[in-house]
């Protein structure tokens, strides 16, 4: 019960316009539809991805001796800011050391703004994850050129229920549309959207999220089950994963 008292709370809640930093938007390509291929020679630990237990996606060694995990909306600058300036060098060098696996985990900080790209992106397989994750990310001005007027919008639905809210959002964001670009078909993204199992998990992350570490914004990191007080890009963020080993 609680997890449906959960997401019944993401959609009553007021809807938080995503802050605007600047931002430079990156080209769309299509999602790779590849398959991890056994490993010959030296593992390509970037190429090793895992759905873990508490509901994310992990890249690299299960057994790196620093694990990093980012709680982070598909439609948070922020987030999107921090994955532009760090992901050549976290994953390049770090992640492709075997030292570092990297986690992300979706966190709902905008309420009913941030159901339909999270149940999107967990609609798709564990090898498109990241793929789809970096190319939402890259995408954001595009995204949300309109947002204001979407959610002015959405907020005068009637009735204003987890699926018809999801929905909504996804149509007046064209995300629908940005997921027909990458191969998948529109009634294929409105299921992924009406999924109850995919309300529960999302629930039950956002949950977990709050309970385990107290995520209140995002990106919020985690190193080795610790919080990363106060870091909130990659300037600060390295040094920490330094200093734990990396």
């Amino acid at each position: 019960m609680r997890l449906f008292l959960l997401i019944a709370a993401l959609v009553a809640a007021p809807l938080i316009a995503a802050p605007r930093p600047a931002h430079r938007p990156a080209p769309h390509h299509p999602v790779q539809r590849t398959s991890p291929a056994a490993p010959r020679g030296p593992v390509n630990w970037v190429r090793t991805f895992a759905a873990t237990p508490e509901g994310g996606v992990r890249m690299g060694n299960p057994n790196a001796p620093v694990k990093l995990i980012e709680y982070g909306s598909r439609l948070c600058p922020y987030c999107a800011r921090f994955h532009a300036e760090s992901m050549a060098t976290l994953r390049g060098t770090y992640v492709a050391s075997g030292k570092v696996s990297y986690e992300f985990r979706d966190f709902p900080v905008h309420g009913a703004l941030d159901l339909a790209p999270i149940l999107i992106g967990h609609c798709v397989s564990t090898a498109n994850y990241f793929p789809l994750l970096d190319q939402m990310m890259a995408a954001q001005p595009q995204i949300l050129a309109h947002e204001e007027d979407v959610v002015h919008q959405v907020q005068a639905l009637r009735p204003a229920t987890p699926t018809l809210t999801a929905i909504a959002f996804a149509e007046k964001l064209d995300l629908i549309g940005f997921m027909a670009k990458r191969g998948m078909p529109a009634a294929r993204t409105r299921a992924c959207l009406s999924s109850r199992a995919g309300f529960n998990a999302l629930a039950k992350r956002a949950d977990d999220a709050d309970r385990l570490y107290q995520v209140r914004g995002t990106p919020t990191f985690i190193v080795n089950g610790k919080v990363a007080d106060g870091v909130g890009d990659w300037a600060a963020l390295e040094p920490v994963l330094k200093a734990a080993g990396a």
